[in-house]
């Protein structure tokens, strides 16, 4: 088996095991250290010692100095350091690619998925870079000249999950700092390289200031929260679980801090009764499968039109089957380890009290390692606890439609509203309906796993806050300032 070569990669070393904080790799200062390790056989990729809550405050500190002198940064500049951690990116891809393949568990398919979105966000920034100190002019008075201007927000508090790691992290870093912010950053530490360490050495390469992008390699444990309630923190970006954005909002709303959340989702894929059975299930098989069903846009309920039903059953099940699985380094394999063994035990009992319940299984899969290979769950009830819930694995619920306005009512039966999907011949029909969705995004004959730069990405409901993508995010990084200027005297009423 091609595999590649785990411990001779040469971004992984002592320098990308620390913190990086004022321009200086340094070692955490907890007496705790974390091992981050191959989701596949729990091997040690590296050791960390975790940063401290000092450690953390003083990164927004130095970040609020340092953004002082970014925000008078001149287009140029900012564009030449974006093109410079973009170009490390290009020139580092194979070394990356791997670090997120052993990092994540997930596939080579899908490392090379994320490395491509993430240069495709640092190539977009450039074109924004020039969006802070814009003058824009508003008609009012012929005595009066309104000019509106964006300016940099401040410093920015990140966290990011550890499935798509390097993807989720840059799309709030690269903004801010495109918007002349800074950044303290907080990875998941269980993928604190390719979340976190990889993103620093392509700033520290493209010579971006010291203190401008602060990367804290810590968990919540050691610094509770620490990210959230910092007097410097003027936004926080959280990509995660909705209980914990609410958690997040609650602190932000306390201490009348802006949010961008990107939180879970239950995401539909409707079948309806005209739709191409067989792309519906490529496009299925992808959106539920990649990365073991651990993306927040997954396909996690397929609301399916019973005239379709049993054609689209058999077809899911057969291709399903034959899905590789295994060892995340094998060009060949598709669904890898589970990222660790709570998530894992977590989607087993998910799937022992679907079949107490009597919840029918037209696939069973099994466990082997930490690879839980796919189960498949038919006839499924819409307001069953399989069907609302999250799952985060390889376990996909497939529910029956009596219409096609029904699938749209199943549709939106959950406190969810981030991707969904529609597959029909109409498309005329396809987006009257799709409009019909709460949810931020949906796909006509897609699945629901898609992003891109210059897309409004968000959700609804319990699935988030704001949107990231060009240009909706600009307004999120900055601040609108409104300057009159009063062209004559004005005579006042007394």
């Amino acid at each position: 088996m091609q595999q590649f070569k785990e411990v001779t990669n040469r971004l992984i070393n002592a320098e990308t095991s620390r913190s990086y904080i004022n321009g200086k790799w340094v070692d955490g200062n907890s007496d705790v250290t974390y091992e981050i390790v191959n989701p596949f056989d729990r091997s040690v990729i590296t050791t960390v010692k975790l940063a401290t809550k000092d450690q953390v405050e003083e990164s927004f500190e130095i970040a609020n100095i340092a953004q002082k002198e970014w925000a008078k940064s001149t287009v140029n500049q900012r564009r030449d350091v974006l093109q410079k951690a973009a170009d490390f990116l290009k020139n580092n891809r194979q070394e990356i690619v791997e670090i997120l393949n052993l990092e994540t568990g997930g596939s080579i398919l899908k490392s090379n998925i994320e490395h491509h979105l993430a240069l495709e966000i640092l190539e977009e920034s450039i074109k924004y870079a020039d969006e802070i100190y814009k003058v824009k002019e508003i008609p009012g008075s012929t005595e009066k000249l309104n000019h509106i201007y964006r300016l940099p927000l401040g410093v920015i508090s990140s966290i990011s999950p550890f499935n798509f790691p390097l993807n989720l992290s840059l799309r709030a870093i690269v903004p801010a700092i495109a918007l002349g912010n800074s950044v303290v950053h907080k990875p998941d530490i269980q993928v604190g390289l390719s979340g976190g360490s990889i993103i620093a050495k392509a700033f520290e390469y493209a010579g971006l200031p010291k203190g401008v992008l602060n990367v804290v390699l810590t968990d919540i444990n050691e610094i509770g929260d620490a990210m959230l309630t910092n007097k410097h923190a003027k936004l926080i970006s959280f990509t995660g679980s909705s209980a914990v954005g609410r958690h997040i909002g609650g602190i932000a709303g306390q201490h009348l801090k802006r949010v961008a959340l990107e939180l879970g989702g239950n995401s539909p894929f409707v079948v309806l009764s005209d739709a191409d059975v067989d792309q519906a299930v490529d496009a299925a098989i992808f959106g539920k499968f990649i990365h073991q069903g651990q993306i927040c846009m997954i396909i996690n309920r397929m609301i399916v039109h019973q005239d379709v039903y049993d054609e689209f059953v058999e077809k899911f099940v057969e291709r399903a089957k034959a899905i590789p699985y295994g060892d995340q380094r094998d060009p060949k394999t598709i669904i890898g380890p589970i990222i660790n063994e709570r998530q894992l035990e977590k989607a087993i009992a998910f799937i022992e009290e679907a079949k107490k319940d009597g919840v029918t299984l037209a696939l069973e899969g099994q466990r082997i390692g930490n690879v839980l290979t796919p189960y498949v769950f038919v006839d499924v009830g819409r307001s069953s606890k399989l069907a609302q819930t999250e799952l985060f694995a390889p376990i996909a619920t497939i529910i029956k439609a009596e219409s096609d306005e029904e699938a749209i009512e199943i549709a939106n039966d959950t406190e969810y509203g981030l991707s969904s999907a529609i597959f029909t011949s109409d498309l005329a029909r396809g987006e009257e309906l799709a409009l019909q969705i709460d949810s931020g995004m949906t796909h006509l004959n897609d699945q629901t796993v898609n992003d891109a730069p210059n897309i409004p990405f968000g959700g609804n409901k319990a699935s988030g806050l704001g949107r990231f993508g060009n240009p909706w995010m600009v307004d999120e990084f900055t601040v609108t300032k409104w300057v009159s200027i009063q062209t004559s005297d004005r005579k006042y009423p007394f």
